[in-house]
């Protein structure tokens, strides 16, 4: 079997994908419409056109402008069970889910209404595709600590359906340490920590995160590469790197696909994960992710049964289920 059949058949695991991410332009439209909100664009068409970025801010500006259209509880049901069939299409099996609470809090719509429609649609996607789930509260970086605390008191009612927290949005000049206080109260209220690292900024935000944050996961993580003590580290503490290749090209973190270090982190020994962050606007979910590397990077079937492995064995399943799930790859 080719690596190419191997990834479409074998059942995976997503660990790096936000909600809001996943905002097809079909869907964006016909939310707009029922909720008799403008968005800039006359088309399907010209949105996708849109979706050309030179850097994370581009993409961000975008993202939360078709964010603007959520407002009801149905519209975080309907958004997240249209990523739920992509993923029985594609054989996921188990997805962590971020989402952004503040992008939706900050324009009037209350917490419970965000959360309790993804809730009800990882209610039905266990029940209609046997896909297993868990949360992941992302704090906005660009936004203060304040803000933070704000959003992790707001959540404390709903505390039984978030596994974890996280940090995203505008990496560079909003580093981990701006957000020590807000983690350390977090994993008081028993999340875990995870946080976006080493994407756009440098390998000395994933120290912070680490050190001041205490994460036990990194999204994305690609520029630890360019400090080999950092990267002996990870490899000894055996963190998990949640990559996402198609973003990194999308927003020019890597000039093309061909140059992208997943193969290289592979061969160092870093627990590296393949995943799609923001699919609808990087030009393909997870499978496409890995289609794009087998080919540009030439990945061997045991590369991809490690990075297969590792989606399950870096995620915050039990035990018990990561080998349940690794018996079935």
């Amino acid at each position: 079997m080719t690596p190419s059949e191997y990834i479409k058949k074998v059942p995976k695991a997503e660990l790096h994908l936000h909600i809001e991410g996943s905002f097809e332009p079909e869907l964006m439209f016909e939310i707009a419409q029922r909720n008799k909100i403008e968005i800039p664009y006359e088309s399907i068409e010209e949105l996708k056109k849109a979706y050309q970025f030179g850097n994370l801010q581009d993409f961000l500006d975008i993202y939360y402008a078709g964010a603007n259209v959520l407002i009801h509880e149905q519209d975080f049901y309907d958004l997240t069970m249209d990523y739920f069939k992509q993923c029985a299409k594609e054989n996921v099996v188990h997805a962590e889910i971020m989402f952004d609470p503040q992008t939706h809090t900050k324009r009037g719509v209350e917490f419970s209404t965000v959360i309790n429609g993804i809730q009800r649609a990882r209610e039905e996607a266990e029940k209609q595709f046997g896909i297993s789930s868990l949360l992941i509260m992302s704090y906005l970086r660009h936004l203060s600590e304040d803000d933070a605390f704000e959003t992790l008191q707001q959540s404390l009612p709903y505390k039984h359906l978030i596994k974890a927290v996280g940090l995203d949005s505008s990496e560079k000049g909003n580093p981990p340490s701006k957000f020590q206080k807000v983690f350390e109260e977090s994993i008081k209220e028993g999340y875990i920590p995870v946080a976006h690292a080493g994407e756009e900024g440098p390998a000395e935000y994933i120290y912070e995160a680490l050190d001041l944050l205490k994460i036990v996961r990194i999204d994305h993580g690609n520029n630890g590469l360019s400090d080999p003590k950092l990267v002996e580290r990870l490899v000894e503490e055996k963190i998990g790197l949640t990559v996402c290749p198609l973003s990194n090209t999308a927003l020019r973190n890597v000039d093309q696909i061909n140059n992208h270090p997943l193969k290289k982190m592979l061969d160092l020994g870093l627990k590296v994960t393949v995943n799609s962050d923001d699919p609808a606007y990087f030009g393909g979910y997870i499978t496409e992710n890995y289609l794009s590397c087998i080919d540009a990077l030439d990945l061997s079937l045991k590369n991809v049964k490690q990075l297969v492995r590792n989606s399950f064995e870096y995620s915050f399943l039990s035990d018990k289920k990561k080998e349940e799930f690794i018996a079935k790859i």
